[in-house]
């Protein structure tokens, strides 16, 4: 009996269970980021993030205070692509007061597979597009970037819950930095109710 005793301690110290420290750091980065990114962030609005430009530069979003902006995850290979044109279209409309911020993302169908080059490539050819694109990010799941964790949690946001449902989804935020309207993406960029948010 003390044989078998001794021989499952031994087992026992071979075989050490991981500490919840070690759990946690045994998590892929971007898991455990999602399982804490909620205390994490602490934005009171837009201007307190900062991300990269289709070029790779860091863009402090607090660059475009006092304008109104239209947040938008775009994507090369959807049904909704060809609103591409009217978000240009808009930008051109209201360019002095109204930013469009564009933010690729692949979390639906696969749509937007390429990388930073083929996503400007893209724009730029087909649609002349002027206005701001971001690199790629995802915005929803466990590895939701912290922005887009921002604009989908009301206790965050203030009073939002709602994440994108598909590409071409659209916050609106004012000239503070607060979020004020959600549109999925079916609103077309032309679309009254922002033309009259633009316009208030």
């Amino acid at each position: 009996m003390k044989s078998i005793l001794y021989a499952f301690a031994i087992a026992m110290v071979a075989f050490q269970f991981p500490t919840p420290n070690q759990l946690s750091n045994s998590l892929t980065p971007d898991f455990a980021t999602g399982l804490s990114t909620n205390k994490m962030i602490k934005a009171n609005s837009i201007y307190d993030f900062t991300l990269n430009d289709i070029d790779g530069k860091p863009v402090d979003l607090a660059k475009y205070k006092g304008k109104k902006l239209l947040l938008v995850n775009v994507a090369s290979k959807c049904g909704y692509t060809p609103q591409y044109a009217e978000l240009q279209e808009l930008y051109e409309a209201y360019e002095g007061k109204f930013i469009i911020l564009a933010f690729p993302a692949n979390n639906f169908g696969g749509q937007e597979p390429g990388t930073s080059e083929d996503i400007k490539s893209f724009c730029s050819e087909n649609y002349g597009i002027t206005f701001p694109i971001f690199e790629k990010i995802s915005v929803k799941g466990v590895d939701k970037h912290p922005l887009y964790r921002w604009l989908s949690d009301k206790d965050l946001n203030g009073w939002n819950n709602t994440e994108p449902s598909w590409n071409f989804c659209k916050y609106f935020i004012d000239e503070e930095g607060k979020l004020i309207k959600f549109f999925p993406s079916s609103v077309k960029p032309m679309d009254n109710e922002i033309i009259k948010l633009i316009n208030a």
